[in-house]
């Protein structure tokens, strides 16, 4: 017998209700920036350089994720544009979180005169954990879930309730881009200053080969791609990222010369 799901609501503020997608997004964002506050001074920048890029990253991140769902969801929402806005009801593309956020870091690193490459590293870390915990605000919503399954009994009882959708099971596909971003998060912070031979960016282009392929491979598993024509958006892109990671290593690696290694004492000068 299936028991009851869980409750979108985590708590209300008088007429205030506010939902566990935000309460998880918000979590992510602020433990990540913890860290990336705590990493800073490793890499030349200052915690309020953080705080600040933090400042206009994370609210873009969000827009840039709600446009990019609402563009490929259009033949939708043209009919409904007051549900435009409504975040809060689920309906995000990470994709659209990382685009908006680049475009605030390089516009950012140019007016503070910082490295780009400093932050991109720093904040690996922080955008893995927000990845991971920020999955389960899908699972609450009910959304970007797999094909039907017999069953899930190798999972706790709550998330085989949670996903039990429209009469059948559903793989849990936010669960493993969640325990694929929580494993990109773990080996950063375990190598990031135990191995010597890291160069400055090449956490940020681990990133896009770990995360790439990961969200390549779950979203064949989705039900509820956003598609261009017969192809998978999400697959395009995460094809993309992969290239370009092995591509910005290799280049960085062999073609540049004089790349400082990752690996400096806290405060050590350019």
């Amino acid at each position: 017998m299936i028991s009851l799901t869980i409750n979108k609501i985590a708590f209300e503020i008088g007429p205030l209700m506010i939902r566990w997608y935000a309460v998880l997004i918000v979590g992510g964002a602020a433990i990540g920036t913890w860290l990336a506050y705590k990493e800073a001074p490793y890499r030349h920048l200052t915690g309020d350089d953080l705080i600040d890029f933090v400042i206009w990253a994370v609210p873009s991140g969000l827009v840039g994720a709600r446009f990019y769902y609402v563009i490929f969801n259009w033949s939708y929402y043209s009919k409904y544009p007051n549900e435009i806005i409504a975040l809060w009801n689920g309906g995000g593309a990470i994709y659209g979180s990382l685009i908006a956020g680049t475009i605030v870091l390089f516009i950012f690193s140019y007016y503070r005169m910082v490295n780009p490459m400093d932050i991109l590293d720093v904040a690996v870390p922080a955008v893995f954990l927000g990845q991971s915990i920020g999955r389960w605000g899908n699972f609450v919503n009910k959304e970007a879930y797999g094909k039907k399954v017999e069953n899930l009994d190798w999972l706790p009882s709550f998330i085989q309730n949670q996903m039990y959708i429209d009469g059948s099971y559903r793989n849990p596909t936010f669960l493993f881009e969640s325990f694929g971003t929580l494993i990109g998060f773990i080996l950063v912070i375990i190598f990031r200053h135990r191995l010597k031979s890291i160069l400055r960016g090449e956490i940020f282009g681990f990133y896009l080969i770990w995360y790439g392929s990961i969200r390549l491979i779950v979203e064949g598993m989705r039900t509820d791609s956003l598609m261009l024509g017969m192809l998978r958006v999400s697959q395009i892109l995460s094809l993309i990222l992969v290239l370009i990671g092995f591509c910005f290593i290799i280049y960085r690696r062999f073609k540049i010369k004089n790349i400082e290694f990752y690996n400096l004492s806290q405060g050590e000068q350019k």
